[in-house]
Order: C-alpha cells, then structure tokens, then sequence
C-alpha cells in the first residue's frame, strides 16, 4: 500500500530542530525529502549538537531527519544552482527554515522559481516572518518563549520566568509548516499555480497564546503563573503532591469535582456553596486546594490513582521521561521505533504521532551527510554518466 504522500518531492534546504521536525512527519507519511546541505558549514547544524555526536552523525540529528535523503550543494556556485533548480522543476515544494530575509537573497521564494515550476510550493519557516520589523532577526526557540509570552506564564508564581522542558515553539512551528505545505500542495495541483507560505516561529507562538490572549484583550484578564502548574480559572485542574510523588487532578466538568469529593472521602464538598460551582470554586481556591493538598498528602500516588480512575476523575502520574517511554500505552501505541545506523548500531526513537489510514512508515535511518548525491543525480533527475561527472567536478 502506498503511504499517503508517496507522490510528493520536497526540496528541504533546513537545519537545527523546527524545520526537520517538520519535515520528518511528511517524509513518515512516503514524501520524498531530499535535505540540501551546504557543504561551506559541513551540512546541517544537528550532525554536531553533543552529547551524542561522532564525526557528522548525531543522534540529535537522527531524531529529526529519518526517512530523508541527503545532497551537498552550494547554491551560491553556477553548478549547485543549476543542480537546484533542475530540482526545482520536478518536485513540488522547496522548503527552509532560515532567517526571514533569506529567502529573498539566495533566490527561493516563489516570485524567483515559478519560472521554472509554476506548481511549485516555497514555504519559509523562519523566526519571524519575511515581512515586519524583526525579520532579519535570527529566531530560536528560547528566544521565542520569552518574546511571545510564554516564559512570563511559566513557573512558580515567586519563582523565575521559566521555558517548557521542550522546544515547543520549534516544534509547532514545524507541524504549522508542514500544514501549510500540505494546503499549498493541494491548491497547487487544483490550480495549477504555486505559492509561498510564509510561516514563523513568532506567529505560532502568538496564536498559542488563544484563550488567555482573548480574555486579556476582551476582558483585561492579566495573565499571570499559578502555583503548581493550575489552570488559570478551573479549580481544581493541577498538580498535586502525595506522599511519594506527584500527580495531575483535573476537574473540568462540574460531574468530576462531585466525583473527587466522593473519592477522598468528603462527599460535602460537592454541596458546599463555597465549591458548587466552576465559579464558587474559582473564588475560595486558597480553602478549597488546602483541604485537597491535604488528602493527597496523606496517602501514596499509586493508590490515589486507582482510586481516582475508579471513580471516573481525570488523572494522571508525573513521569519522568524514562517512565513515560515504559508506559504500557507508549508500546502499545507503537510510539518507539528503531533503525539500524552504520556508527550507533540499533537507534530507538519516537515515532511521529500522525496516523494515516491504515498503512504505516518503513523507518529508515537518517542519511549520513551527501549520502544520496548520485541517488539524486541519476535516479530524480536523469543525469546520464557525463552530466554526473560535471556535476562532480563542479562541486571542486
């Protein structure tokens, strides 16, 4: 059975962590992702991120880059570029993830390559966008937390501003960037005509911003940190800490605060006007979090787990990564996968969480740096034996 996008060619001229973790996904679901490596900086970025890294392989570049293919170009020689836009003409996409005025540079925008496609999809996911004041700006995730807000919204509310223990706004810059390819190649072949997709960094974090922003700009809601990771109006909806560890209690519908209070033993608590509504509750949290900090102190995670699922009350551990990776739900779900690499031997990863019919990835390594040179040459573009052999000596 053919994977979803076996049809599709992408042109990835990407680097570091959102634009592969974008690609990645796309290349699981059968497209065809040729990486363009500059070979001025010895290719993308991640073959060199320690503590996992030998020669040009990394496993931080394993992560982002399997089921891709790998050629060195410079596009700034007479014979990359030609190489490139031979390329250009049988794919349907070039995407980067570089800074945003560099596309207009290097010449990879739509304007400068559907002369030679008029089908062809340019999407740059950059830091800030190719338009606005801060385009030229490079942009990394931790910069992005603290610029969009994020890291004012994360933490102990005496505590520092804080970052997520994850590059979330790489990665859902990448997953809006693949979004945004998927809906251009679609317009493409309906119409016959190509486009750019300007996507950012800044923009995805702006718009993850969603409720708290709509309630601060309708209602002068002032977003601010809650102790121990609480949802900014629900109560109770956070982390509470027992005995051994902690865990997550989450009543966001007025049947499963009824069904807490039954579950620690306080049945009138549901009855109390002080806790009988989202509202009610919301207004005296201070008394009501110090009754339940209390019961769950009391007693071992684990049985307030049981308890808790036994009687129909959203909750979950905090993991660790090493206990999240064991949870039975992890395997059963088929989330780790494994390739075998020439240098690391079996590589266990995770698996991309997309799900498409029926049919799953074939999982293949990472490709070591300029592996699919003459792939490339002779299998996507035809080069005959004297064609490769100028290609060859182009490169110097």
């Amino acid at each position: 059975m053919s994977l979803p996008l076996s049809d599709v060619r992408i042109i990835a001229i990407e680097q570091y962590g959102a634009g592969p973790f974008g690609s990645v996904h796309l290349a699981d679901l059968g497209a065809e992702v040729i990486k363009i490596e500059d070979p001025g900086t010895g290719g993308d970025i991640g073959r060199y991120v320690p503590p996992f890294q030998e020669g040009t392989d990394s496993l931080f570049f394993e992560t982002f880059n399997r089921n891709k293919r790998s050629i060195a170009l410079d596009l700034s020689t007479p014979s990359g570029r030609g190489i490139f836009e031979d390329l250009v003409r049988v794919s349907d996409v070039v995407y980067s993830n570089l800074r945003g005025d560099v596309p207009e540079k290097i010449g990879i925008r739509y304007a400068d390559l559907a002369h030679l496609n008029p089908r062809i999809v340019c999407c740059s996911l950059s830091g800030f966008g190719m338009t606005g004041p801060s385009r030229k700006e490079p942009g990394y995730d931790y910069i992005l937390q603290g610029v969009a807000g994020w890291m004012d919204l994360t933490g102990e509310p005496d505590g520092p501003p804080t970052k997520s223990g994850l590059s979330v706004v790489d990665y859902s810059g990448g997953l809006v960037a693949a979004i945004s390819i998927l809906a251009g190649v679609h317009a493409a072949r309906r119409d016959g005509v190509g486009c750019d997709c300007d996507v950012s960094l800044f923009d995805t974090a702006i718009s993850m911003l969603t409720y708290p922003a709509t309630w601060y700009m309708n209602g002068g809601f002032e977003p601010r940190r809650t102790r121990h990771s609480a949802h900014p109006s629900l109560v109770p909806f956070q982390a509470f800490e027992c005995r051994d560890g902690w865990i997550v209690v989450a009543c966001p519908k007025e049947k499963f605060f009824v069904r807490l209070a039954e579950a620690i033993g306080r049945p009138e608590l549901a009855a109390d006007e002080r806790f009988s509504t989202f509202a009610a509750r919301n207004a005296n949290a201070e008394a009501l979090l110090a009754i339940l900090e209390e019961a769950f102190s009391a007693r071992p995670s684990k049985a307030w787990l049981e308890d808790l699922r036994a009687a129909g009350v959203p909750c979950g551990p905090v993991n660790s990564v090493a206990q999240a990776l064991a949870d039975p739900q992890t395997e059963a779900r088929g989330m780790v996968v494994t390739t075998e690499h020439p240098r690391f031997g079996e590589v266990r990863q995770v698996a991309s969480p997309v799900r498409v019919g029926d049919g799953r990835p074939v999982y293949r390594r990472a490709p070591q740096y300029d592996e699919d040179f003459h792939h490339v040459l002779r299998e996507v573009l035809g080069y005959d034996d004297a064609r490769v052999a100028e290609a060859e000596a182009g490169r110097g």
